[in-house]
């Protein structure tokens, strides 16, 4: 694992390099299109997965899936980096989900309050809801929950880049690290 110097001054120490990364995302889009089918919404919780969300649907697209997308925006974090427990939906989705295969994007499955809530919400308007997470912290779980698809393990540290951030910092870099301090 490498250290990268940012602008901000802070290095990173990277933890999935971008090429690692594009090879499980592609493999994630083949695992999702032989469970789903190739007909089903896709759902990104912003703003967080929305890079790992991209290159998903571009891979789906590769893999003949045809889907209708829409995003919800969720917050628990806030400009921090612990959760606030609250879960609060910032931006809803406009898509009528009853009836559908609906597949849930997110960056990173940690405590699961805000993927249990997502699940919960798409469940409730009638979908036949699973969930895709880049990353898995299983050991900082509140709430039982499993994801369906997961592209990596991930230690109980607070990371970045490829669309996550620290209060709105980090989320252009290529790659997944931790911040030094």
């Amino acid at each position: 694992m490498s250290l990268r110097p940012i602008a901000t001054g802070k290095p990173v120490r990277v933890l999935l390099e971008a090429a690692t990364i594009a090879e499980r995302v592609s493999s994630l889009a083949k695992e999702v299109v032989a469970k789903l089918g190739r007909d089903f919404v896709v759902v990104p919780v912003l703003k967080g997965s929305f890079v790992f969300a991209a290159d998903l649907l571009r891979a789906l697209h590769l893999e003949g899936a045809e889907v209708e997308v829409d995003f919800v925006m969720l917050s628990s974090y806030g400009d921090g980096k612990t959760s606030s427990g609250q879960v609060t939906v910032q931006r809803d989705i406009g898509v009528i989900v009853a009836g559908k295969k609906v597949l849930i994007v997110d960056d990173v499955l940690d405590s699961g309050r805000t993927l249990s809530f997502a699940k919960d919400l798409m469940a409730a308007r009638g979908a036949d809801v699973a969930l895709c997470v880049l990353l898995e912290k299983p050991r900082t779980r509140v709430v039982t929950l499993t994801a369906d698809f997961i592209g990596f393990p991930c230690p109980a540290a607070f990371v970045v880049g490829y669309g996550m951030d620290v209060a709105n910092c980090f989320r252009e870099l290529p790659f997944i690290g931790v911040v030094e301090d």
